[in-house]
């Protein structure tokens, strides 16, 4: 890879492209927060990289209007496929042809109108149901193991810069089972790991910018289902494959625990 002035000016540089991928796990991701804290070029290049993902996402990305849409699924099922005259012995391989070929040719354009009229999931949810699947492969699920919030909560105390709030939701069918640092968006975050039979139920949290409370808001993502509220000045983000009422109890249950 080329040197550039900046590459000599930290050997770290290239980790944040890196945890900007999502290549970096917990720890690593962690530590480079810790470092670029002191390194103005490791910021520099993270803003740099957070302002073209920007950029590219709300430059480029244009849905089609509903109509164009409508028009493209109405001249799909208006077309016939056309055959031209052939000996009897070819007609039946060329309409079998000629039906995988048009087949074929129908999805790709359903795929594309579909794909051009439905925007993405937004970049945090999208991160987040991420961080969700990498943490349930064997051994990245917690880092401390325990069912009591008097052990769970002071385990972030020196590994954070906040206080995640902890609250013990068995009587509510959601026991505590653990939690763990996490990355997201740019920053530490405390994951608080719960369970609902047998589903795992990610709860990811950090301060909030805004001030005041607001209701639980749901989204969907690849057959995960999110939810996420802002309660004393903090956010949270439940991620989960738990059915959408399910979660959404977790949610009330979690605002309404002591």
């Amino acid at each position: 890879m080329h040197e550039t002035p900046l590459s000599r000016a930290c050997d770290k540089l290239l980790l944040v492209q890196a945890e900007f991928d999502g290549e970096l796990d917990a720890a690593e991701a962690a530590a480079l927060a810790a470092h670029r804290r002191e390194c103005p070029v490791c910021q520099a290049a993270a803003q740099a990289l957070l302002s073209a993902r920007r950029l590219m996402r709300d430059g480029f990305y244009q849905p089609a209007p509903d109509e164009v849409r409508q028009r493209i699924l109405a001249r799909l099922d208006a077309a016939q496929p056309v055959l031209p005259a052939m000996p009897r012995r070819w007609r039946m391989r060329g309409w079998w042809s000629a039906g995988i070929g048009f087949g074929l040719g129908a999805g790709c354009a359903v795929a594309l109108a579909l794909l051009i009229a439905v925007p993405s999931a937004p970049d945090l949810t999208r991160e987040l149901v991420a961080g969700h699947i990498r943490a349930l492969q064997p051994g990245h699920l917690e880092d401390v193991v325990s069912t009591d919030k008097h052990t769970v909560k002071p385990w972030f105390d020196g590994r954070l810069d906040f206080a995640p709030p902890v609250r013990d939701l068995r009587a509510d069918g959601f026991p505590l089972i653990g939690g763990r640092l996490d990355y997201v968006d740019g920053r530490a975050v405390a994951a608080l790991v719960y369970q609902r039979d047998k589903h795992i139920i990610d709860l990811y949290v950090w301060p909030e910018v805004h001030t005041g409370g607001r209701s639980p808001e749901m989204a969907e993502y690849h057959g995960y289902n999110v939810v996420h509220w802002v309660w004393n000045g903090m956010t949270f983000w439940a991620v989960s494959d738990v059915e959408t009422g399910q979660l959404s109890d977790f949610a009330k249950a979690w605002q309404h625990a002591a």
